[in-house]
């Protein structure tokens, strides 16, 4: 009977946790229609301002004038700094299968990268996870602000020190890192150089006009777009990192509620064979005693 009792007391348990995940899939199913759907209105007009920095920086390198426009074309005049702001987004919560480690796995390496350049790292996080997990090892966070509600103000506010210290030469880089969502079952990691604006990889970038800006100063004009690029790329960093966290939680949960049901189905066969065992030993009990009166 004390079997019995164990086992009772499993499948109430483990019922109890198939209800309770149950439950937190739907309410990320919920809010990733929501996050899902801001996200894709917000990486429209990220992919249009990434577009207008690409041509312009292609143009600018095609002419040679990265030094007329400033270093954030250019790294050239920040080779003897050796210090890198690493920007990360990471969940507030838990219980969303692999979504923060594959983030703080590739911040890791980057940290090692930097580390044998004999670089000087610092680090900015964004959500409660990444900042828990480099707290605890020691390292130092120079920056923290919670990932759960999105704000363009805050997320601008958040990444306005680096683009300061970069312009005053403090820092000779500025990387973002992110993991973005991409449907709902595929979450997509980012890594992303800010500043500066990195061109390694458009050398096949189709430039189809010339760049012709007014007023009749560029330069203040193009520092002003490369601020609101960096700190929009921020800022949709936060809201795709926050759809793809739901993605994730949704299919963690529901790969939880999968096993707890499986787990039920198991434990009710043992608990029937359990009863069958002590109903068979109780009437064997019975008919021996009988027997034994006769």
């Amino acid at each position: 009977m004390a079997n019995l009792k164990v086992l009772k007391e499993k499948l109430k348990s483990v019922k109890g946790t198939s209800k309770i995940t149950k439950a937190m899939k739907l309410v990320s199913t919920v809010k990733l229609k929501r996050a899902e759907e801001l996200a894709k209105q917000s990486k429209a007009y990220d992919d249009a301002l990434s577009e207008v920095l690409k041509e312009i920086s292609l143009i600018i390198s095609k002419y040679g004038a990265s030094d007329f426009f400033g270093n954030k074309f250019s790294s050239k005049s920040k080779e003897d700094i050796k210090t890198v702001d690493i920007i990360f987004v990471t969940s507030d919560k838990g219980m969303c299968g692999a979504f923060n480690a594959k983030t703080i796995k590739a911040v890791s390496n980057l940290i090692e990268k930097y580390e044998k350049k004999e670089y000087k790292i610092r680090l900015k996080i964004a959500g409660k996870k990444g900042n828990s997990y480099f707290s605890y090892r020691g390292y130092s966070v120079v920056n923290f602000i919670s990932s759960a509600h999105p704000d363009y103000t805050q997320a601008a506010t958040f990444i306005s020190e680096s683009i300061e210290d970069y312009d005053k030469g403090i820092t000779s880089e500025v990387i973002l890192v992110h993991n973005g969502f991409k449907n709902k079952l595929i979450q997509e990691l980012h890594i992303k150089q800010m500043l500066p604006f990195d061109i390694s990889n458009l050398k096949d970038y189709p430039v189809d006009s010339l760049l012709d800006i007014e007023p009749s100063d560029p330069k203040e004009i193009l520092d002003s777009l490369m601020k609101k690029y960096v700190e929009f790329s921020m800022y949709f960093s936060l809201i795709d990192s926050l759809a793809a966290e739901h993605s994730a939680r949704m299919q963690a949960m529901e790969t939880a509620t999968k096993n707890a049901n499986e787990v039920v189905r198991t434990l009710n066969i043992k608990y029937n064979k359990a009863r069958q065992s002590a109903v068979t030993n109780e009437l064997i009990e019975i008919i021996s005693g009988v027997e034994a009166m006769k």
